[in-house]
């Protein structure tokens, strides 16, 4: 089926998944513009925030990190069908383990919100089956428009359903709606032209992925964690307000974290393809163009948010915001350093070293639990930032040794390959 469809080269693929991640993150930032905007005060925001942080404790659970698993599928092990069914077990594992954390954790009053949201996030998951299917296929035009479309009507929906309501819960069903639409009129139509849905996967298939797979997710949880429990330290130590400040200026840099997976993500499918075949050659030619990439990235973000950050945050949120700008600059360091961490979480997955994705992932989740206390009761909001860098240079170090590690294990078992078919040949 393939065949039929011619796919894009390197370059498409990059602008097309550029452009549509930018839309569908600006648009995401823009919702927590308007929950600002919308509301009197920050209690919506903070409330927002604390299930979108809740839920990201759980999310990795969800994601299962099938999608970077599924772009490197090179030997095409699984079907559509099974990727998507075995999404649907993880989403709905990640689920009841949020509500039993919320239930726990969290005020009574905010637990609805919470679990919508994770609802939302959900059939955003689902969806990534949909890409990632593309992606393989290398037709990340179809990506880019679905994020487009994702982002558009969610922000969109946010507006009006919010504005008339002020119902954080109605709002959330709105933009669930939403994205039902999407995938099953636009996502689910693409995917289907390379390879057939058909539900289903064997009871020793989701046992294999599920055991094979964990260490990764395992370090996916660590990583959330890392991220997410000093937020929510923040939120039990100095309130829902605090919070809402932190997460309405780090709104804007989070579009910078994110867009910093923009400039490797279409390649990991070919870093993969280079470790099999042995190419270090061209495996530290990406790399050096990435890292390249990320820290021109870093570079343009910071002058720009010299310059003109102040004024954008006193435009978007108003309500004396800009008495905290001063959070901007080490929130830009420190989300570059995250990027640049998630691109090594990312790399290991593609040359299958799942024993260094964990601990590079425990070794930050340990930093982030050593240092969140004392850096929060010594620099205040600014205490969460410093412990996200801490955390993510630890894990930085440990993952690119168990990179090049895995390399020169690659690379040696290629050529005892070679050796032998040279032999066999004789």
């Amino acid at each position: 089926m393939d065949e039929e469809i011619a796919p894009l080269s390197i370059q498409k693929n990059m602008l097309w998944n550029s452009a549509g991640s930018i839309i569908n993150l600006a648009a995401q930032w823009l919702i927590t513009v308007l929950v600002v905007r919308i509301s009197s005060g920050y209690d919506a925001a903070g409330l927002y925030s604390l299930a979108v942080t809740v839920y990201g404790v759980f999310a990795p659970v969800a994601q299962y990190r099938m999608y970077t698993y599924q772009i490197s599928d090179t030997k095409r092990e699984n079907t559509l069908g099974e990727y998507f069914t075995f999404r649907i077990i993880t989403d709905v594992i990640a689920f009841v383990g949020c509500f039993g954390y919320a239930l726990a954790t969290c005020p009574s009053s905010a637990v609805s919100t919470i679990l919508l949201y994770g609802v939302y996030k959900s059939l955003i998951m689902l969806i990534d089956v949909f890409h990632a299917c593309d992606q393989r296929h290398q037709r990340m035009d179809y990506i880019g428009i679905s994020l487009t479309l994702q982002g558009v009507l969610s922000l969109g929906l946010f507006g009006l359903v919010f504005a008339a309501t002020g119902n954080l819960e109605a709002t959330l069903v709105a933009m669930c709606l939403g994205l039902v639409a999407v995938g099953v009129l636009y996502d689910l139509r693409r995917a289907t032209q390379f390879e057939k849905l058909s539900l289903g996967i064997t009871i020793a298939k989701t046992k294999y992925l599920l055991w094979h797979c964990l260490p990764i997710v395992l370090g996916a949880l660590a990583c959330s964690a890392a991220a997410s429990v000093p937020r929510q330290f923040l939120f039990t130590d100095m309130g829902e307000v605090a919070l809402g400040v932190y997460a309405s200026v780090a709104a804007p840099v989070a579009v910078i974290q994110n867009g910093a997976s923009y400039i490797y993500y279409p390649l990991i499918g070919y870093f993969a393809d280079y470790y099999v075949e042995g190419n270090l050659k061209r495996i530290f030619a990406l790399l050096a163009k990435v890292t390249a990439g990320i820290t021109l990235l870093g570079v343009v973000c910071a002058v720009l948010i010299e310059l003109f950050g102040v004024q954008v945050l006193d435009l978007l949120f108003a309500n004396n915001i800009v008495e905290y700008a001063y959070l901007l600059m080490p929130m830009i360091i420190s989300a570059l350093i995250a990027a640049y961490m998630w691109f090594l979480n990312d790399l290991l997955i593609a040359v299958r070293d799942f024993k260094g994705n964990f601990f590079g992932n425990a070794a930050s989740l340990v930093a982030a639990l050593c240092c969140m206390v004392p850096f929060i009761m010594t620099w205040d909001l600014n205490g969460v930032t410093f412990t996200a860098i801490a955390s993510s240079v630890v894990g930085i170090v440990v993952m690119a040794i168990s990179f090049f590690l895995s390399l020169r294990k690659g690379a040696r078992a290629v050529k005892v390959t070679s050796e032998v078919n040279e032999k066999d040949s004789l």
